[in-house]
Order: structure tokens, then C-alpha cells, then sequence
């Protein structure tokens, strides 16, 4: 089993990091994917439970977290995993339900901590950071 909160890393000019920066000399959007690391079903855990923490700061661009059943996945196996948040409305019927999303997206320079909760029993996961156009993604961090 791994450790509890693993950080997910970038490869950025050829160096590992769990920051990225948009340089100071961008003109055009930028997309980063991170390096995949094993998830819940890799270990065959049946809860499928994971938990994604982001903390950026004034940033401005898209967040998703990838999954892939697939045991060495290629490009196309690679899927967008519903974020699930701890917002909750009440519907008409007088039932909970919770608001599950697939990215989040910051259009104006935002500097926040967030966490997601990201259910399946996913081989591996990774995060995709595109759209990226200012700020810094200061770390993204997993625990399952």
C-alpha cells in the first residue's frame, strides 16, 4: 500500500516538481499532465475511495483528475473522473443530492485550497491541468 497522501509531480523542463508555474514570458495556454500513480483498484481495494486536494495560487485555468481501468494505459484509455463535492441540495422531493463535476475552472486569478472526492476502483489517476494561462498550481495531493 502506498503512503497515505501521495504528491502528484510534473515534469517541467525535463525536472520533477510538484509546483508549476506559468512562465513570466507566456503568451499562449498551457496544458500539464501529471505523472500517474497507482490508485484504489491497483491495489484491488473494493471502496473505490480516493481523495484529491489542489492548492493554487492566482491561478487561472482548468482542473481534472484522469482515471484508467487500463493495467498500462496508452493515451486513449484515459478518462475524466467525476469530482464529487460537499456541496448538497435539497430537490423538490425533499432528497439529498450531491453535485458531481468533471473539472473545475478559474477564470479570474484565484488563490484557494480544494478538496474533491473521486470514487471508483481506478487502476491509476493522474491530474490535467489545462487552459492554463497565469498563476501557479502550488501542489496536488491524493489519498486513498
Amino acid at each position: 500500500m502506498p503512503a497515505l497522501s501521495q504528491n502528484l509531480t510534473f515534469i517541467v523542463n525535463s525536472t520533477s516538481s510538484v509546483s508549476v508555474n506559468y512562465p513570466n514570458t507566456g503568451t499562449t495556454n498551457l496544458t500539464f499532465l501529471s505523472n500517474r500513480i497507482k490508485g484504489d483498484g491497483y491495489y484491488g481495494n473494493t471502496d473505490g475511495f480516493h481523495t484529491v486536494q489542489f492548492k493554487v495560487s492566482n491561478f487561472v485555468g482548468k482542473f481534472e483528475v484522469q482515471a484508467s481501468l487500463a493495467s498500462d494505459p496508452i493515451e486513449a484509455d484515459w478518462f475524466s473522473a467525476e469530482l464529487g463535492t460537499s456541496s448538497q441540495t435539497i430537490d423538490t422531493t425533499g432528497l439529498l443530492s450531491f453535485q458531481n463535476i468533471n473539472s473545475v475552472v478559474f477564470s479570474t486569478a484565484t488563490s484557494i485550497t480544494k478538496s474533491f472526492n473521486v470514487v471508483g476502483n481506478f487502476v491509476w489517476l493522474r491530474a490535467k491541468i489545462s487552459e492554463f494561462s497565469e498563476g501557479s498550481v502550488n501542489s496536488i495531493k491524493i489519498n486513498y
